[in-house]
């Protein structure tokens, strides 16, 4: 029987691991380099790299400058390009629901969602 901070950390790695894929093909959809992306970002320069080999997990304020210089808003990063349509975004909501209340107000605080 599984415990439920294991269901949670389980979670926590697919969300990192959708991050990563989107931030790759995000970034080479825009043939940008991962040494430019940490210019742009003014973080070190070895930085992007080590998040896309899942070695490190930027800050909110870091994913916040990585989508403004891939003209990406934030919250796409977090979409499981897999997930399909009202799917994807249950799953999303739902684990945003399991987030600690402070960290789901910071969540909500810095995403913003286009107003077609």
């Amino acid at each position: 029987m599984s415990s439920p901070l294991l269901a949670i950390s389980l979670e926590i790695m697919d969300l990192k691991q959708i991050f990563i894929f989107n931030l790759r093909r995000f970034r080479h959809e825009r043939g940008i380099s991962q040494f430019r992306l940490a210019e742009l970002c003014d973080t070190a320069t070895n930085y992007i790299g080590e998040i896309e080999l899942g070695r490190r997990f930027p800050s909110l304020r870091l994913i916040e400058k990585i989508g403004q210089a891939l003209q990406v808003e934030p919250y796409r990063f977090f979409i499981d390009a897999s997930g399909s349509g009202a799917e994807g975004l249950e799953e999303t909501i739902g684990f945003l629901a399991k987030l600690p209340d402070k960290m789901k107000l910071n969540v909500i605080n810095r995403i913003s969602l286009p107003l077609d």
